[in-house]
């Protein structure tokens, strides 16, 4: 699959086509406008620049023949059929839009409730409860304020029991600049994507960028001038299919390789959910990519690029299974991309974060912005599990409600 197909691929995935007399009207990725796509049988044509050029297919094409699956009968006619659409549980789904919010508070605080408390060193000042830090941060971050306007609602929150003392926004903004909250906040990811862990067996790879408010500066002495650029938050998620949980996170402050990330969210990822494939796109693409899903029980499903052989030169040795992928990538294409197009489902869940908790973090520090992160990506765990709740009739049970019931019976 070259590139114009991959994002025809992600135009069928995520924007609507309409169908006209004269064709297909296909929305322009940038925003700006319609393209229509005229298909009669083997011919295709488009208004877009880039088939007027090459006159050949271009991306809206691709986009219109994965909408559109062709079938050939027996006669040597060809029909049309459109891919298979769901309904809305509107039922379900009105449920979950109009208690969210309640579920969202209690789910929290059951979540925190398994936090352990590190024992205070030394003397000074009581120090804060983390249970009480972590749901102050992650409520905030569900309401989308500033830590000041939302102290009220810690009160609140107080006053409901959800915790033992309203931490003020200052100690919060201490505590998100601890490398010591990374590891937890990983971990209550993890126990968010556990009540799920019967309905994904099929999940999806890819990074997502978060814009901060910080800069990059330098000089370029070829040109004589001062230029800067914005960082970003590069993340890396593992996501299920059919719910869009989000099973592992890994989020970096520098650039960092797609390829090299893959083996820890799979590995992140099985330790609680049966893995039978793994898609993604082809800047993952490499062995250790391949053989990561498959010690793990999975196969994965990521396109080739187009160095890439199935034999074995001077720098690598044969490798069965590698070998095997490539040849059943370019010989049984159409089987693959079946199969593949299930990665379409990771960018519905980074528009499911970034729509709801925002595409950029306010913190001014490494450390800070990447528990921003962690922080979105609890929220959207809680607000999936809230969903499943009442689509799929399911009662999340965390670790440490668990731990309580198992010494109740004791």
């Amino acid at each position: 699959m070259d590139a114009r197909q991959e994002r025809g691929l992600q135009i069928a995935a995520t924007v609507k086509l309409t169908k006209t007399d004269k064709g297909y009207l296909v929305p322009s990725q940038t925003g700006k406008g319609l393209y229509l796509v005229n298909k009669n049988g083997q011919d295709a044509l488009c208004t877009c620049p880039d088939f007027e050029a090459r006159r050949e297919p271009c991306k809206h094409i691709y986009a219109v023949e994965f909408v559109i699956q062709r079938e050939e009968n027996p006669d040597g006619s060809v029909t049309y059929t459109k891919r298979v659409t769901y309904t809305q549980q509107w039922t379900a789904y009105n449920q979950a839009q109009t208690h969210e919010g309640e579920q969202f508070e209690r789910l929290l605080r059951a979540l925190c409730g398994g936090i352990q408390q590190p024992e205070q060193e030394g003397r000074g000042r009581r120090r804060h409860l983390v249970a009480d830090v972590v749901f102050a941060l992650a409520a905030r971050t569900y309401a989308m304020k500033s830590g000041r306007r939302f102290m009220s609602g810690l009160v609140e929150a107080k006053v409901d029991g959800c915790v033992s003392k309203a931490v003020s926004y200052n100690s919060g903004f201490d505590y998100l600049e601890n490398p010591a909250l990374t590891p937890i906040l990983k971990a209550l990811i993890a126990d968010t994507a556990e009540p799920l862990k019967a309905a994904e067996t099929d999940f999806a790879a890819d990074s997502t960028g978060f814009g901060t408010t910080t800069y990059d500066r330098w000089f370029d002495q070829k040109w004589g001038k001062a230029r800067s650029e914005a960082r970003f938050i590069k993340t890396h998620i593992m996501t299920g299919v059919k719910t869009n949980i989000i099973t592992a996170v890994e989020a970096t402050i520098t650039q960092s390789s797609d390829v090299r990330q893959l083996p820890y969210l799979v590995t992140e990822t099985a330790k609680q959910f049966t893995v039978k494939e793994v898609s993604a796109d082809k800047g993952y693409s490499g062995r250790s990519s391949y053989h990561a899903v498959d010690v793990v029980g999975g196969v994965a499903y990521i396109p080739f690029l187009k160095q890439s052989t199935g034999m074995p030169n001077a720098r690598r040795k044969f490798d069965p299974l590698w070998n095997k992928m490539h040849a059943y990538y370019h010989f049984q294409r159409a089987d693959f991309e079946a199969h593949y197009h299930k990665r379409s489902n990771v960018e519905s869940t980074f528009s499911m974060v970034k729509a709801k908790f925002g595409g950029s973090v306010r913190a001014k520090t490494p450390t800070a912005q990447i528990n921003e992160v962690l922080l979105k990506i609890l929220c959207h765990n809680i607000v999936v599990l809230i969903a499943s709740i009442y689509e799929l009739g399911i009662e999340p049970i965390f670790r440490a409600e668990q731990a309580v019931a198992r010494q109740e019976v004791a």
